[in-house]
C-alpha cells in the first residue's frame, strides 16, 4: 500500500491592501482643481481691493443727534444723576 504524506504546512497568505489614501489624494486634487476653475472661469481676482463699495448716508444728522441723547440719557441714569 502507498503512504501518502499529506503533513506538509498550511501557507496563509494574508494581503492587506487599502485605498483610504488614494480617496484622500484624489479628493485634495479635486477640492484644487475646483477652487482653481472658480478663480479661473469667474473672472475675479480675489487679491485686487480696487473695486471696493463705500456707502455714504445722506441725512443721518438727526437721527445720529438722537442716538447721542439717547446714549447720553442712558449713562446718567446708569450714574444715578
Amino acid at each position: 500500500m502507498a503512504n501518502s504524506d499529506n503533513n506538509q504546512p498550511t501557507h496563509t497568505t494574508i494581503n492587506k491592501t487599502s485605498g483610504t489614501s488614494t480617496g484622500f489624494i484624489i479628493g485634495a486634487l479635486m477640492v484644487v482643481a475646483l477652487v482653481l476653475g472658480y478663480f479661473v472661469f469667474s473672472g475675479a481676482n480675489p487679491f485686487d481691493t480696487s473695486n471696493d463699495v463705500n456707502v455714504t448716508v445722506e441725512g443721518a444728522g438727526a437721527a445720529a443727534n438722537a442716538v447721542e441723547g439717547a446714549a447720553d440719557a442712558v449713562k446718567d441714569a446708569a450714574t444715578g444723576n
